[in-house]
């Protein structure tokens, strides 16, 4: 017998979303219904999907019992991302949790609400990704990992074993988080960057090893 898929509101239309998409159609838990993006996008098709309204109409969608994702990519700032995510939880929507059928995550690891896994993404045993979070493709999780959330971990970046990650951290694409270092809440980590110490003030790190900017 065929699970029904849920019916899903995508929001925000931009790149990130298209990756999303790729996901979701892979994952056939949920039928996309539409995208929520600004007022002068609406009636614009991404991968065939339509752009349907905008933020000002999660009010009346939630009470059709739709699920929602936040598709709106994250690099620099996570307040766009956080600041949605809490108007949906103010209202009780249904937040999906999106999963790759190509990603690895261990039976004993926590993804939590909001969050995306993407392709080829591994996550191991004891992690816990909190709300709202992008682990994007390829990227590792060790064991027993802590991912605060609004937090982007960012393509084929490694995060080793016993980790706390704050949240509204973003991590770089091929960075190196070393075994049980700490980072604090807000900081980014650039591209290709190598963390052997814990982060315990706010800013932006880069380089090998990393530096603050």
């Amino acid at each position: 017998m065929l699970m029904e898929k849920k019916l899903l509101i995508l929001i925000g239309g931009g790149g990130h979303c298209k990756a999303c998409i790729d996901v979701i159609e892979a994952d056939a838990c949920y039928k996309i219904i539409g995208i929520l993006d600004i007022k002068e996008k609406i009636g614009n098709l991404i991968l065939g999907y339509p752009i349907i309204g905008t933020d000002d109409d999660i009010a009346t969608l939630v009470k059709e019992n739709y699920s929602f994702l936040i598709t709106m990519g994250q690099i620099k700032n996570a307040s766009v991302r956080k600041k949605i995510y809490q108007k949906l939880k103010h209202l009780n929507a249904n937040l999906a949790v999106i999963i790759s059928p190509q990603a690895v995550v261990s039976k004993h690891a926590i993804i939590g609400e909001g969050t995306i896994v993407m392709h080829s993404v591994n996550v191991n045993a004891g992690s816990k990704i909190a709300s709202n979070c992008i682990l994007n493709t390829g990227c590792n999780v060790e064991h027993d990992v802590e991912i605060g959330e609004n937090s982007h971990i960012s393509t084929n970046a490694v995060i080793n074993g016993n980790c706390k990650i704050g949240s509204e951290v973003f991590i770089g694409s091929g960075s190196i988080i070393s075994n049980g270092i700490n980072i604090n809440p807000s900081v980014i980590i650039g591209a290709g960057s190598l963390v052997l110490k814990s982060i315990f003030e706010n800013g932006t790190f880069v380089g090998n090893p990393i530096r603050k900017t």
